[in-house]
């Protein structure tokens, strides 16, 4: 990880003054962790590569793994890409909220070519998140903005899970408490004229997980979101030395749904990845995860942590 010098970071509240904070240290070149609707982001200006350069060595990210680009909305994502009908229809359904598309950039958008790892393409995506929307509108820049935590390591749900990982590497997090969707967006490509799902993730289009090696999104390495104990999968019970993740009707130290339900176990994962990683246990263990719907996102974030 490349070192930078050590920043007093500062965790506010949600609330106007402290967006235009946030918006300030944006325009500044600095980067600010906010909440969305999936996980918390580090944001900064897109539209400056020394700002983006910020994000990935706050994060010790791989320069190879692009970043999402969020705006406001459809007519502030059709400057920087180029739209087909597909594309547009996806876009008028899911718009604002936790879908990401990858289109063939605009040539002469003004996005830091640092922020899209030099490809061709673009991951854009209108969050529905009122923190992150504020801050779009308060900065009036394009924002790129990753998970807030290092890399490959457990994203983030909570304010706390920000400040665990980046403390004394970013200047501000905006505190807007705990994310509802609990997992990163779902990714589709759409850069040749066929839908193709690169990330699984809260919005589920009944696609299956494209199988190319090339990196044209975020979350496509094999190992990603890890905690640092070893992580077993598929535990119907814990041994010796484990904290277990239940899922259903089970005996483990938490359960992501005693009800066995998908989208409250989605908003737990990660928060409950974080209280095993910080537990006294050596290792940790995670209970089956039925594999349809949005189960099929919580198992591609298990495997990788796994990996």
């Amino acid at each position: 990880m490349e070192t930078i010098s050590p920043l007093d970071t500062e965790v506010r509240p949600y609330g106007t003054a402290e967006i235009a904070e946030a918006a300030r240290r944006i325009l500044a070149g600095q980067c600010v962790a906010v909440a969305t609707e999936t996980v918390y982001g580090l944001a900064a200006d897109a539209t400056n590569g020394a700002a983006v350069a910020g994000i990935y060595a706050a994060k010790g990210r791989p320069s190879f793994n692009p970043l999402i680009v969020h705006v406001p909305d459809l007519e502030a994502a059709e400057c920087l890409a180029h739209f087909d009908d597909a594309a547009r229809a996806l876009a008028a359904q899911h718009w604002p909220g936790p879908l990401t598309l990858v289109l063939p950039a605009r040539a002469e958008n003004g996005i830091a070519a640092l922020a899209t790892a030099g490809l061709a393409s673009i991951a854009i995506r209108v969050p529905a998140h009122p923190a992150m929307q504020e801050l779009l509108r308060v900065s009036g820049k394009p924002l790129a903005a990753p998970s807030a935590n290092a890399s490959g390591t457990i994203s983030p749900t909570r304010a706390s899970h920000v400040l665990k990982s980046l403390a004394g590497r970013i200047p501000l997090i905006i505190d807007a408490g705990a994310t509802q969707a609990g997992l990163e967006s779902t990714i589709i490509a759409l850069t040749d004229g066929v839908p193709r799902l690169l990330r699984p993730g809260p919005i589920d289009l009944g696609l299956i997980l494209s199988s190319g090696s090339d990196i044209e999104a975020p979350g496509q390495l094999a190992s990603h979101y890890a905690p640092t104990k070893p992580l077993r999968l598929a535990a119907t019970s814990a041994v010796e030395g484990e904290w277990l993740i239940g899922f259903g009707a089970m005996a483990c130290h938490a359960n992501l749904s005693a009800d066995a339900d998908l989208k409250e176990a989605a908003a737990n994962l990660f928060d409950l990845l974080h209280q095993a990683d910080a537990s006294s246990a050596p290792k940790i263990a995670v209970a089956p995860i039925p594999a349809e719907g949005l189960g099929a996102a919580i198992n591609d974030r298990l495997a990788r942590a796994a990996a």
